[in-house]
């Protein structure tokens, strides 16, 4: 983010490119027929209170916009621009699609008031074919028109238009006292503050134009601070001192049903309707302008096609596409004439963009990158309490408004994010994600693990999720959407490099987001798998956030079992679980729809195994499938007792799972749970940790043997339980004979 700036667009400067449409939308249709009932409501300490608290919320915005400015060069788009820049390319689309169409209804809305206007006070001298909406429509055309061939010609207008507006307040301060036409008519009473505020709030709002013209102007970083402070500061004095002069020379009534009592009061009247002419113009000219330009920086980032970016005239800076659409869109709403219902929703769409600038400085400045260094220092505190303020506002103005605006953005992220698309800058989501994860394990660190709130965070020994994708999908089915999985592969040493190494994590995630597994990936150096793997085991995590569960395939491989023994000790000595899972080498059943869970009375095991049953039954690939839960036992009399205890277990443990008690009728258990669970489609058992004084060979040889006694059966998952946890607590079992 450098501070190099070159010529872009029309290279506006300050004035002429922020200030001027800023001022104008700020001291528009509001303040010449609104602001005195504003006064007749809630009187003068009130009107004085809620200019205050509007523009402070809109100086807090002005603030962080200038810190944003002077860190980036600003293009085209506005707060588009400068919220995808912050917050990335879905952010910003949320709001950039949205504040669009605000600001091309908001066209709409100030060529109606305008048009009101006009018929308000020279009615009498129109020709009856000059109706309210051909008038409408006939100015919205010589608007487009002017916007469409030139943003320079139109800009040139609007200084114009501010001269008849100082003219308007200049004859205001000039006149006096006048008397009251009140009649006989009814007073009404009981306004509530905040619905005053919210008619008054969107007459301080008007910096949007400003920002909205970012791409045209010769300096960004100088023209956006000075223009929208200068815009909200002389504002504010003028939102001021109008309603002192106001108390002093009008009384409550006539505010209160006088929608003309600044012309009335004004030295010369006829200057302040054409105020009222030139504030509803030079509003609609403002948003001809920014929308526009809004749509244009959505396209040239391939949101939208990219050819209603294309400019026309001097240096392309004319967006005429997206003019033409612009008045496509303000042309349909003026033809369906009553806007009321949708105008409060537009007002969110702009405190939700004033709102992600405030959020967006605040936590530029919260993660203090080395990359933010604003001329324009603001604290980050400061631009955060911006950003409460604006949500604050938005809720009480309209609770519901509210709602749906954020429905509608978080619409749009989602679905641009659901496009992919590869954005060619950066933003900060890096580092406020970095700032969270390491708040979290601070906090982590403080607490000790508890059982009530266990959960499996496995690391996958799998390799090439292409070659061992069972266990990938073992994994993730543990996992989903609640814990954490890393799925991690050894790369033999002697082809190791640091770009081979990136090359490999990014190929291999790309390839699990296509399948939309939630992993992150580790690619581990090592001279063989066995020591890649143990390295892993003692080292992999960070803080708390270490795996408490290691997941595996198996081997049959002679050579490899003194190896695999000693990983599986490794395991068990650094207290975390093991998941070791084999594929079935028989022909799957045509509805493999059931899961069994084999217990042999060792209680070290089974609360592990039916935490890990039940987590793998909630996914989408188990969902339908049947728990069954499986003893075998010598006697007749021995099943009965087992099965009435499994039954009892299960209905207090609320396991949605059924229970089955066996005779051995076999020689081995291994065959009679072969026999049993031949149709299952994932079967679930225990295995012994290795003894203390227990040698690697002797160990060796009982995994050997296990591994021997295991074939011919369905998928199988060999589980040992070993970190320091209670797992019997986890799924709630109680003690069982």
């Amino acid at each position: 983010m450098g501070e190099l700036e070159e010529k872009q667009g029309y290279a506006f400067g300050t004035f002429k490119g922020v200030f001027t449409p800023s001022i104008l939308t700020i001291l528009g249709v509001i303040m010449y027929l609104r602001f005195g009932w504003v006064l007749g409501s809630v009187g003068l300490t009130g009107t004085l209170l809620i200019v205050t608290i509007a523009t402070s919320i809109t100086f807090l915005t002005a603030l962080s916009l200038s810190a944003l400015a002077t860190n980036m060069k600003v293009g085209g788009g506005g707060a588009y621009y400068i919220i995808s820049r912050s917050l990335g390319l879905e952010a910003g689309a949320a709001i950039g699609l949205p504040l669009f169409f605000a600001q091309a209804l908001g066209i709409a809305f100030y060529v109606s008031g305008f048009t009101e206007a006009l018929m308000g006070n020279l009615s009498q001298y129109l020709p009856a074919f000059l109706t309210a909406k051909v008038i409408a429509v006939a100015t919205l055309t010589l608007l487009t028109a002017l916007a469409y061939f030139s943003a320079n010609l139109a800009m040139k207008a609007q200084f114009v238009i501010f001269a008849v507006i100082v003219a308007s307040l200049a004859s205001f301060f000039m006149g006096g006292s006048t008397a009251e036409v009140i009649g006989e008519t009814t007073i009404p009473k009981g306004i509530g503050f905040w619905v005053v505020f919210a008619v008054f709030f969107p007459a301080v709002t008007g910096i949007e134009a400003g920002i909205a013209m970012s791409g045209d102007l010769k300096k960004p970083s100088r023209s956006l601070p000075l223009g929208t402070l200068g815009a909200v500061i002389i504002g504010y004095v003028i939102y001021m001192a109008l309603p002192v002069f106001l108390s002093r020379t009008v009384s409550d009534p006539e505010l209160l049903l006088n929608p003309n009592a600044m012309r009335s009061v004004a030295r010369w009247g006829i200057l302040i309707v054409v105020g009222v002419f030139a504030a509803s113009l030079s509003s609609a000219l403002g948003a001809l302008l920014g929308a526009p330009r809004t749509l244009q920086a959505l396209a040239n980032d391939r949101i939208l096609p990219r050819f209603i970016g294309r400019g026309f005239g001097p240096d392309k800076a004319d967006p005429r596409i997206a003019t033409a659409l612009s008045f496509g869109v303000a042309l349909v709403a003026v033809l369906l004439g009553d806007l009321n219902l949708i105008a409060p929703i537009l007002s969110m769409f702009f405190l939700t963009s004033y709102g992600l600038l405030n959020l967006s400085a605040g936590l530029e400045g919260l993660i203090e990158s080395p990359s933010w260094r604003p001329k324009f220092k603001v604290h980050f505190g400061i631009s955060l309490f911006g950003a409460a303020g604006c949500f604050t506002v938005m809720l009480m103005i309209n609770a519901g408004a509210t709602l749906i605006a954020i429905l509608v953005t978080s619409s749009v992220f989602y679905l641009v994010k659901r496009r992919r698309l590869n954005a060619h800058w950066v933003d900060m989501r890096y580092g406020i994600f970095t700032l969270l994860v390491r708040f979290g394990i601070q906090q982590l660190s403080r607490l000790k693990p508890d059982e009530h709130t266990w959960r499996p965070n496995i690391l996958a020994l799998s390799g090439s999720p292409k070659s061992h994708w069972h266990l990938v999908e073992m994994a993730y089915s543990l996992t989903r959407h609640s814990s954490a999985l890393t799925v991690a592969s050894i790369l033999p040493v002697e082809d190791w490099s640091a770009e081979k190494v990136q090359g490999m994590e990014e190929s291999m995630r790309e390839y699990l987001h296509k399948r939309e597994v939630d992993a992150m990936v580790k690619i581990f150096p090592s001279p063989d798998m066995l020591t890649g793997a143990k390295s892993l085991v003692r080292a992999y995590g960070y803080g708390p956030l270490t795996p408490n569960t290691i997941l595996l395939g198996d081997t049959e491989t002679r050579s490899n079992f003194d190896g695999f023994a000693e990983l599986i000790r490794l395991v068990y000595c650094t207290n975390r679980n093991l998941i070791m899972l084999r594929e079935s080498e028989v022909e799957p059943a045509e509805e493999a729809d059931e899961i069994h869970v084999w217990w042999g009375g060792n209680k070290d095991n089974i609360g592990l195994i039916l935490t890990l049953a039940y987590q793998i039954q909630k996914s989408p690939v188990w969902k339908q499938s049947k728990l069954v839960l499986k003893t075998i036992v010598e006697t007749e009399e021995e099943r009965e007792a087992a099965k009435e205890r499994l039954d009892t277990f299960i209905e207090e443990q609320r396991i949605p799972a059924e229970s089955e008690a066996l005779i051995k009728r076999l020689p081995s258990v291994f065959d009679i749970i072969r026999q049993s669970s031949a149709d299952a489609g994932l079967v679930f058992m225990g295995m012994r940790p290795p003894g203390e004084e227990e040698s690697v060979e002797d160990y060796s040889r009982y995994y050997g043997n296990l591994m021997e006694t295991t074939k011919d059966m369905p998928p199988l998952a060999l589980v040992l339980a070993a970190e320091e946890i209670e797992f019997r607590q986890v799924i709630g079992i109680s003690e069982m004979g």
